[in-house]
């Protein structure tokens, strides 16, 4: 049986949570408004300290999940399973997202500030998807190339590379030359232009070879987590207190991959294990990440104008974008089988999801009771 790697779905959770509290701060910053945000009125500039920490790493660090669940799909699928389950499960919610879940958010977006309401054909937060599914329509070729290397020269350098401190190090000169190479205005943005297809291209295929390298690649970033991290944080001040946050771009390339492997090693050591609440979150995430900007457009469009205190108004936006996120997917998604495939989950929830919890109650044995105990 293929080894289950629960750190790796923990972080895609988090990096989802990471991403609703990312877009829930620009409402509160002064500049939002010309990115097509609701913006309140009272602007918070200190929450941006700490997302200028995780704007540099967030979405690469996606990009580099995806080419790891893709690493882990194709070890028991061929090219024709794999193109046919990612069109469902890719291509068919960003196709719907388009259609049915943007023009909605738009629309608050326009009535909110009293323009022409139109609708929009336009991926906006969705275009990840979109991105992904071409990675994985143009790559198939060569991933299922390295596939069929199990036990080649190729499989050997990888592995030996990678399971090295230094060859870590190494996969991040494609970041670098891209960062120098690419022609864009900031390091951290990413939708739908040049720079984001392209980091995002050399994330999934880095983020495969991690897969592909074997148990020695995360080994390796386990043992030097603390200084993969320290050194990030250390770039990061640098960025800030040195270049006022807008560093060169080498040195943005360089931070991002060094916050990335440190979160995957402390992914690695402290996450890799099942969990009764994975079971439902990572079912969850992905129709999260899908509703979340038409929930926070509609909570801002609400709370916006009461003139509250900006630090209650955040809180609250926050906390009914997320809950109301929850109760959708609970009540609305995750019990009707047709409508579970528009979010990208499977059509059989009891399936799944009774393999999942028969997966926990095997490795952990006694220690969570019976199948009955873990379902309840």
């Amino acid at each position: 049986m293929l080894e289950r790697r629960y750190d790796i779905d923990w972080i895609r959770v988090i990096a989802i949570g990471l991403l609703l509290l990312y877009h829930t701060v620009i409402g509160f910053q002064p500049w939002a408004v010309f990115i097509a945000f609701i913006q309140n009125d009272d602007p918070i500039e200190s929450l941006w300290i700490p997302m200028s920490m995780i704007n540099v790493w967030r979405i690469p660090l996606l990009f580099y999940v995806s080419g790891m669940g893709v690493a882990f799909a194709i070890k028991r699928r061929t090219v024709q399973d794999l193109l046919k389950e990612r069109t469902i499960r890719i291509l068919l919610p960003f196709a719907f997202g388009v259609l049915a879940i943007v023009p909605l958010h738009v629309f608050l977006w326009q009535s909110y500030y009293s323009q022409q309401l139109e609708y929009w054909f336009h991926p906006f937060h969705l275009w990840f998807l979109g991105n992904i599914y071409l990675y994985v329509l143009l790559l198939s070729p060569f991933l299922f190339y390295l596939k069929k290397q199990k036990l080649s020269k190729v499989k050997f350098f990888v592995k030996n590379l990678l399971s090295h401190p230094l060859g870590c190090l190494l996969m991040i000169i494609p970041f670098i030359l891209e960062a120098e190479l690419i022609d864009f205005e900031t390091f951290e943005t990413y939708a739908m232009n040049m720079h984001g297809f392209s980091i995002g291209a050399i994330a999934f295929i880095t983020g495969f070879l991690f897969v592909f390298g074997g148990k020695g690649v995360w080994e390796n970033l386990k043992k030097w987590v603390w200084f993969y991290l320290s050194l990030a944080f250390s770039l990061y001040l640098m960025r800030v207190l040195y270049f006022d946050a807008n560093a060169p771009f080498y040195l943005m390339a360089v931070e991002s991959n060094l916050w990335i492997y440190a979160v995957l090693g402390l992914g690695y050591r402290y996450l890799n294990k099942p969990s009764k609440s994975l079971v439902y979150w990572s079912q969850a995430a992905y129709p999260i990440y899908i509703l979340h900007m038409l929930f926070l457009y509609l909570t801002s469009y609400f709370i916006f104008p009461l003139d509250w205190n900006p630090w209650l108004s955040f809180v609250v936006v926050f906390a009914s974008t997320m809950s109301l996120c929850i109760g959708t997917y609970h009540y609305c998604i995750r019990p009707f089988a047709y409508v579970r495939p528009f979010f990208g989950l499977k059509m059989n929830k009891d399936r799944h999801q009774k393999a999942q919890l028969n997966e926990l109650a095997q490795v952990e044995g006694n220690s969570f009771g019976s199948l009955e105990a873990i379902r309840k």
